[in-house]
Parts: structure tokens; C-alpha cells; sequence
């Protein structure tokens, strides 16, 4: 942990480009999804073993909640917020190891998340509705709410942001100061916290993306 937790410690520097930690650790979850999903994906059969029964029965679950969600199909959202559940899963729970900080406990990865939320609930709601229409929802239901309607977006994006990066930052800071005062035992129940809360946490994010999605192609308000 650094002395602030809105300051990531840089590793090295790529040019004039700092990488730091969590730079680094979010490259290792990739690699690790990354592998993990070629695995899964390398010898399906039609008669599945208990691995890919897994893997289908983890997909299908996904599935049906963003159907319960969103209240239409979610085949063509479902690779974004399936992996950005995954991706939030194992992030958050790679503090469990010792001497790991999750990098969502860092600000700049939670608003990178955030970011990619925040472009792609206009990137479909743009390709469902059309420009036009799109853009017309924000005039709704008077033009001169416009201003309020902007400001909703960027205000629940700076939610969502700062929701994962606080939960989960101060859940592995606690456990960081009772380890260092307490000895190892004493922290377990506060790491069986911290698994619950980074479970929790990456189902928020990932149902609140929905949610912004859904609202942007119509489909929630339509029902």
C-alpha cells in the first residue's frame, strides 16, 4: 500500500509512460481470464465434461440475470458485462493473497472501468435508437432538462466509480492495518468480509451497467 491510496507506486517507466501497480496487475488478470477462457473453450464437446458444464452453467447464470436486468435479450451485451464480471471478480478477490492489493483498490482502475461503462451505454444506445433519437432522449421530458440529464450521466458514472474503488480500498486497508497490528489469525474473519464484499462488489458494477445499458436501447422503460 502507499501513503495514498489515490496514488498507484509506479514499477517502471515505458518511455515517458509510468506503469505502476495496478497497471500490472490488471495485464495478470487478463492473461489469467485470457488463458483460462482458451482453456474452457479449446475441447468443447457435445457430451461436456465437468469443467465445461461448469463454465456453461456460470455463462448461462450471467445470462439470465442481465435477461432479468435489462428485460430484453443480452446475447449482444453479454461479452462486456460477462467479462467485466469476471474481470471485477478476480480483481477484488486477488487481495486475498498475501502481499496483493487488488487493483480495483486503486482509483485510476475503478474510473478506467467506469470510462468503459460510461462509452459503451452510448455506443449501444447510439446503435439501437439512431443519433438523432438517441440524442433526443436527453430533451425528455422538456428540453430544458437537458442540463440535469447530462449531469445524471457523469454523475452516476463518478457513483459507480467511486463505489467499487471505496468498498473494495478500504475493506484491504482494514485487513492491512488489523494484520500489522494483530498477527495472521486474527484477520481471517475480516478476509471472509473482504470475499463477500468483492463478490458483492462485482455483481453491483456489473448490474448497475446493465441497468445503464438497458436505459439507453429502451428496453427497461419499454419493459
Amino acid at each position: 500500500m502507499t501513503d495514498s491510496p489515490l496514488v498507484a507506486p509506479v514499477v517502471f517507466q515505458l518511455g515517458p509512460v509510468p506503469i505502476t501497480v495496478p497497471v500490472l496487475e490488471t495485464c495478470a488478470v487478463t492473461v489469467l481470464l485470457a488463458g483460462l477462457a482458451w482453456g474452457a473453450s479449446a475441447h468443447l464437446a457435445s457430451r461436456p465434461s465437468r469443467w465445461q458444464s461448469a463454465v456453461e452453467i456460470l455463462v448461462l447464470a450471467i445470462e439470465k440475470q442481465l435477461h432479468d436486468t435489462m428485460q430484453c435479450d443480452p446475447r449482444p451485451y453479454l461479452s462486456l458485462l460477462g467479462t467485466l464480471f469476471l474481470f471485477l471478480l478476480t480483481a477484488n478477490l486477488s487481495g486475498l493473497f498475501p502481499g496483493v492489493t487488488p487493483p480495483t483498490a486503486y482509483i485510476e482502475t475503478a474510473a478506467a472501468l467506469a470510462l468503459v461503462v460510461f462509452v459503451s451505454t452510448h455506443w449501444f444506445g447510439i446503435r439501437r435508437r439512431g443519433v438523432a433519437a438517441y440524442l433526443r432522449g436527453y430533451l425528455e421530458p422538456r428540453w430544458f432538462m437537458l442540463p440535469l440529464n447530462v449531469l445524471s450521466e457523469l454523475t452516476r458514472t463518478f457513483s459507480l466509480m467511486v463505489r467499487l474503488f471505496g468498498n473494495v480500498m478500504s475493506g484491504h486497508f482494514v485487513i492491512a492495518i488489523v494484520l500489522s497490528l494483530a498477527g495472521l489469525l486474527v484477520p481471517v474473519p475480516l478476509m471472509a468480509l473482504e470475499l463477500l464484499t468483492g463478490i458483492v462488489q462485482a455483481y453491483i458494477f456489473t448490474v448497475l451497467s446493465a441497468v445503464f445499458i438497458g436505459a439507453a436501447v429502451g428496453s427497461i422503460e419499454g419493459g
